[in-house]
């Protein structure tokens, strides 16, 4: 089977146009580059194997962070991708309708265990095929938001006929006002939340499967003991309970997004969306545009089913978005070029 597109693929792009790591602007991933200060974890999080109250300490800070009910459950895996693969095997294989054009390991691990994947352009077309719904709010890539209250509904009504609505929220800390987690626990609705994204600790390998706990307990009882380590515990209870931290990131990234597509469109590029971790814009020459940019050993992403798209990360620093500004100039696509 072949391989999804992802970014990240940072090694590939060395591979082509040299360099090291550190000589890379990777924009690519739509990460966090103003990551969570992990600061030192204790020794025991290395040596013991995860007990009670660490798993319990994260969970609590999740709940509090997302405001999750008491009455909903929280199952904690090694990343979200984890969580998404593992959920379709909850389920017979059926209809499933999935609303892009979106991050394609949804579709991806739903057909895999057995389900006919329909890609929908809507909430309405894709109540219209199927029982199971799965929605990306904020979307990745291209920032779309669904009304929490269209989500509540249609997860009622999905409840009521055995299905479920899924909730991909990986992007949701820069846009808590959309979230609904604060609604979860009843059958017919599963949230998914991420430390890589708005934390920008990607490389933990810390996600939550937010829902029913008859759902959740399913998970669990697939991910086994010890699914999280210890480390990652610690760190996510940490991260998660700092909400001055959580504050402050969200003023500074929407700050950095608009200095980022200021840029963009001064050069006549245009924004098709995006969120306060990435833009996303269109070039009828991307192809042209992401190379001339990596041969200046800057990392964007691209889509093969969207070949005029381009999504672009922030910078992170004044230094780094002069240089990503530096070497637009010129780039095809701009008004420069």
């Amino acid at each position: 089977m072949t391989a999804l597109e992802h970014g990240g693929r940072l090694d590939a792009a060395i591979a082509a146009h040299g360099g090291t790591p550190k000589q890379w602007l990777d924009l690519s991933t739509g990460i966090n580059p103003r990551g969570y200060p992990v600061g030192e974890v204790h020794p025991e999080a290395w040596s013991r194997l995860p007990d009670a109250t660490r798993w319990k300490a994260a969970i609590d800070a999740q709940r509090i962070a997302c405001e999750v009910p008491q009455q909903a459950g929280i199952s904690l895996a090694p990343g979200t991708q984890m969580h998404i693969q593992m959920l379709p095997t909850l389920f017979k294989p059926q209809p499933v309708a999935v609303v892009g054009f979106t991050y394609q390991e949804h579709s991806h691990c739903w057909r895999k265990a057995g389900h006919d994947v329909l890609i929908s352009d809507g909430l309405e077309s894709a109540k219209a095929t199927a029982r199971i719904i799965v929605v990306v709010n904020p979307n990745n890539p291209d920032g779309r938001t669904f009304d929490p209250q269209q989500l509540i509904a249609l997860s009622r009504s999905l409840a009521n006929k055995g299905g479920l609505l899924v909730v991909d929220e990986s992007f949701g800390d820069v846009a808590p006002d959309i979230s609904v987690a604060p609604d979860t626990g009843a059958d017919g609705l599963m949230v998914l939340r991420s430390l890589g994204k708005f934390y920008g600790l990607a490389g933990v390998r810390f996600g939550a499967a937010i829902g029913s706990p008859t759902l959740v307990e399913r998970l669990d009882e697939m991910l086994g003991p010890w699914a999280v380590s210890g480390p990652a515990l610690d760190v996510a209870a940490r991260a998660l309970a700092d909400r001055t931290w959580r504050v402050r990131m969200r003023r500074k990234l929407r700050a950095d997004r608009e200095e980022l597509e200021s840029a963009l469109v001064d050069r006549g590029l245009r924004l098709l969306g995006g969120t306060d971790l990435f833009v996303l814009i269109e070039n009828a020459r991307a192809k042209a545009f992401a190379e001339h940019l990596a041969k200046q050993r800057i990392l964007v992403r691209q889509f093969s089913a969207k070949p005029d798209w381009v999504r672009i990360g922030l910078p992170g620093s004044i230094p780094a978005l002069k240089r990503l500004v530096k070497t637009l100039d010129g780039a095809p696509g701009t008004t420069a070029s």
